[in-house]
Formats: structure tokens, sequence, C-alpha cells
């Protein structure tokens, strides 16, 4: 009697059910999750993605050169002086001859403008390691609608938990209530899919990075 088309197929389910399905591959879990970044100067790196995620970068390689450089962004952007309120950020941009506001006067109704210090760079991500630790607290780094960011060379790192241990290095048990990674500027598209910038932070983010050399007053 000719096998039916039953029972061709229930021959070929038993007969592969017979032989052991392969095993997966065993992951390394000693290997590096991410693969290596897409240049080995992590400065650079740091560079490349920042602006990739949609910060405005600025090199600076002096006092001088940072003047220069906060003046054509302000000049470019149509603001006043920026909002600056720790004190070792309003002694380097003193002897920069750069003017800011160091007050809080009429800070929610002209809040156009902050810049800050910030604890680590990201170069994996372009991601700036913000915390509530400095005078800028959680206001400077959130409420104005263009932050701009003052770092070093020597704070970026390749990786976010590199960051992390960074800050955890420097406080101990004594952690900031806020630390937070600002990717680019504030965005959403949850409205139709439309992009809108600004919508639950600053819409514009540049980073002014100084040299570590440039004078020795530290960040």
């Amino acid at each position: 009697m000719a096998e039916s088309s039953r029972d061709a197929v229930l021959a070929r389910i038993r007969q592969s059910l017979a032989q052991p399905a392969p095993l997966p591959p065993r992951p390394d879990f000693a290997a590096p999750v991410h693969p290596p970044l897409n240049n080995s100067d992590v400065v650079v790196a740091f560079a490349e993605s920042f602006q990739r995620v949609g910060g405005e970068f600025y090199y600076c390689e002096s006092l001088e050169h940072l003047a220069v450089q906060l003046a054509g962004f302000q000049k470019r952007q149509q603001v006043g002086a920026p909002y600056v309120w720790e004190p070792q950020l309003q002694a380097l941009l003193r002897t920069s001859g750069v003017a800011f506001r160091a007050d809080e006067t009429e800070f929610v109704e002209q809040a156009d403008l902050s810049l800050t210090s910030c604890e680590a760079l990201v170069a994996r991500t372009g991601s700036v390691l913000v915390s509530a630790a400095t005078a800028s607290g959680r206001r400077l780094s959130i409420y104005p609608d263009q932050h701009l960011v003052l770092a070093r060379p020597s704070q970026v790192v390749a990786e976010i938990g590199e960051a992390l241990r960074v800050v955890q290095a420097r406080f101990g048990a004594q952690m900031p209530s806020m630390v937070s990674l600002t990717t680019g500027p504030s965005r959403t598209a949850d409205i139709e899919k439309t992009l809108v910038l600004g919508a639950h932070g600053p819409r514009r983010l540049a980073l002014f990075l100084l040299e570590d050399d440039a004078e020795n007053l530290p960040l």
C-alpha cells in the first residue's frame, strides 16, 4: 500500500526528533561587549560621537581661544551672557575676559543660556555626564534653552562604565543626588513622529574642550 502524505510527514518528524538538536555556540563572557572605538584616540572618538548625536563641538587651545569661541557662539545664536554659578568656572571666565551672569536674577524669564562643568565625557556614545554636586545644581543643565559645557581632554573616557567609576571614585559614599548622561540636545518624536527639539531640556548642547595645560585653574 502506498505511503500516504500524512505518513510521510510523520516519518520525517520522527526522524528529526531522533537526532539531537545542535547546541548554540557558548558565548565568550570575557570578550568586550562593544567593538573597538572607531578611533584609537578617545578624544577624537568623543568629538565624532558627540557631533553625530547633534552636539556642537568647539576645541579651545587657550583661554584666549575659549573667549573667541564663546563670543562667536553668542553672536551666531544671538544670546546674551550665560548663567554661570560654579565659582571655578567664574574665575576661569574672569581670567578669559568673558562676561557671565553669576546671580539668579530673572533666571526663569531669561535663562536662554547656561555654562556648566561636567563629571566626564563618554567617547562611545558622545554623552556628557553631569551631576548635581556642583553649584550649577540640577537647573543649569536642564532649564535653559541652550546648554554650554566646559570640559578638559583628560575627562574623556571610552565607556559609560568608566564614567560612572570616575564619579564613584570622586564622591565615594556621598554620591550626588542626581547623575545624568546627556546625549545630544533634548528631543522627542512622540507626537505624530515629528522631531521636536527642546521638549524636555535644552534644544542646543555645545561643548567647549579646553586644553588641560591652558592654565592652572581646575574645572
